[in-house]
């Protein structure tokens, strides 16, 4: 389940950066490395990580530029990006790096344990959100299968078939099937059992 999770880590010093890669694979996520800018960019188009650990401050650029670009692309939606530093680490750098768009903030030195849980909770809410959006999706399209078999429908007062809004005539359990997650299983009436099969006693 975790391997399903990509992880970019942006940070410029070597040392961190394998330190923290090393903390995010022992939860068990794909980590993915990089130490600029222009790289981090790269990468978040080559393979739409789902959480990105990224430096503020990078030898070619700032981390909350890099997260304003990121958050201001439509095609990047979903991926959630949560600064750190171990220099901008005041309330009101975090702050502004919170209004960027940021959706975390790691102010160094941390601990391994507390690094490695705020990234677990941090996939928590990805992966909720996620959730949340598959349903409301499914919602929608189960409202729009509603509204297909809401109002006037015409019907051929002899054969039943309904004319659909192409113009063509459907048997009425076709049409109903189409739009709808109805299925039919063929019985018969008691009227019907009295006029087709008068023999049988039922």
């Amino acid at each position: 389940m975790n391997q399903d999770i990509k992880v970019l880590v942006v940070d410029d010093d070597p040392d961190v950066l394998f330190a923290t890669s090393r903390i995010v694979q022992t939860a068990g996520y794909a980590v993915f490395e990089v130490s600029s800018g222009t790289a981090c960019m790269e990468t978040v188009k080559e393979i739409r990580p789902d959480l990105i650990l990224l430096d503020v401050v990078l030898p070619d650029a700032y981390g909350s530029e890099l997260c304003r670009q990121i958050k201001s692309d439509p095609a990047y939606k979903g991926i959630f990006v949560v600064l750190i530093s171990g220099e901008k680490t005041s309330s009101t750098e975090q702050a502004d790096g919170l209004e960027v768009g940021a959706d975390g903030y790691i102010a160094r030195p941390i601990s391994n344990r507390e690094l490695k849980a705020r990234v677990n909770a941090m996939v928590r809410i990805l992966v909720a959100e996620r959730e949340s959006d598959r349903l409301i999706h499914e919602l929608q399209d189960a409202l729009s299968k509603i509204r297909q078999l809401s109002g006037l429908l015409p019907i051929c007062c002899h054969c039943k078939k309904i004319r659909d809004d192409k113009g063509y005539w459907n048997q009425i359990e076709a049409y109903i099937r189409d739009h709808s997650e109805a299925e039919f299983s063929h019985s018969i009436c008691q009227e019907c059992v009295k006029t087709y099969y008068p023999d049988m006693d039922l």
